[in-house]
């Protein structure tokens, strides 16, 4: 996205400038795009973040909210933006793992032209259904969809969205069919849910607490690999169908180039802030799910970036989602 000699130069930059440079780290306020619209839960997380690592940096981070196009927009923008160490964007499982699967004319490559940074807290998905709902268990729930000839109803935000490709992606490792049913977001998903109109719902852990909580919706299963602490009483979809895990991941990437004495210093910052007990409650109030330690690194990170593009190519072809 950027000249290759742009990009040496900044290399040169830094390497000429040694542990100096670093030492100096941040001389000026970061800029991090959140490509998601203000208020939403992702802008929420990435502001908490950002407030928090500022004061481990001593620096400013300032939020720049570039929407549209299911993340893809900020995400394109971010991509041409200097590898400077002061350029950066909040990614998640979205627009950064099934965004190449779901765009025809995608102008960035989540893996080539960004390096990933640090991860952030997950929101795992939860399967719902209404409170008067005939499936009181995960196994009835699992039993039903193998035996429907028609497949179970789901709800979805969309077409593409999370929720959706979470649905496709438990009927593919089930083996079944499912009727997914695309709402204007998961909100009037979960309406249809608690009016008996639907099956199921997946939604995510930071805002299916709340539904439950209120009484109109149980939860039959998380996406994590065990229990969540959040929701007890709960079982791993896993416990059912070996293997199976779906979370909404998010973190933080730079442009493809930035210096690697940047990402160590973001990293060590970060986990200082993270091992903080209070953060992690506060995080874990939201229904977030923290990570192991090692997680949360840009090797790690890296790493879940490139899989995961590849893991929802495979559910997004099997499902028969065109691309938009």
């Amino acid at each position: 996205m950027r000249s290759a000699l742009g990009g040496l130069s900044v290399l040169l930059a830094a390497a000429a400038a040694g542990p100096a440079w670093a030492d100096n780290y941040p001389a000026r306020p970061l800029n991090w795009i959140v490509p998601l619209a203000a208020g939403g839960p992702a802008d929420t997380l990435a502001r908490t973040v950002a407030d928090k690592l500022a004061g481990q940096l001593k620096g400013t981070i300032v939020i720049e909210n570039v929407a549209g196009a299911g993340g893809t927009i900020g995400a394109t923008k971010a991509a041409s933006n200097p590898a400077d160490g002061y350029h950066f964007v909040v990614g998640h499982m979205g627009f950064m793992g099934a965004g190449p699967a779901l765009y025809k004319s995608l102008r960035y490559d989540p893996v080539k032209d960004f390096t990933a940074v640090v991860r952030f807290p997950d929101t795992p998905a939860v399967l719902l259904v209404g409170r008067d709902s005939k499936y009181r268990t995960l196994a009835e729930l699992v039993q039903a969809a193998r035996d429907s000839a028609t497949g179970i109803t789901f709800g979805t935000a969309g077409v593409g969205s999370v929720s959706h490709l979470v649905a496709e992606l438990f009927a593919s490792e089930l083996g079944v069919k499912i009727q997914s049913v695309p709402y204007r977001g998961n909100a009037p998903a979960l309406a249809d849910l608690m009016a008996g109109r639907l099956d199921a719902v997946f939604d995510q852990s930071n805002t299916a607490g709340a539904a439950v909580a209120g009484g109109r919706v149980r939860a039959l299963g998380v996406g994590t690999q065990g229990p969540m602490a959040q929701f007890p009483g709960v079982p791993p979809i896993a416990s059912i169908i070996p293997g199976f895990e779906a979370t909404t991941w998010y973190g933080l990437y730079a442009p493809a180039g930035t210096p690697d004495a940047v990402v160590r210093t973001i990293n060590q910052a970060y986990l200082r802030m993270m091992s903080d007990p209070a953060l992690q409650a506060q995080l874990s109030e939201r229904g977030l799910h923290l990570l192991k330690r090692d997680e949360y690194g840009a090797q790690a990170f890296q790493a879940l970036t490139g899989a995961e593009v590849g893991r929802w190519a495979k559910v997004v072809k099997a499902a028969g989602i065109p691309p938009q």
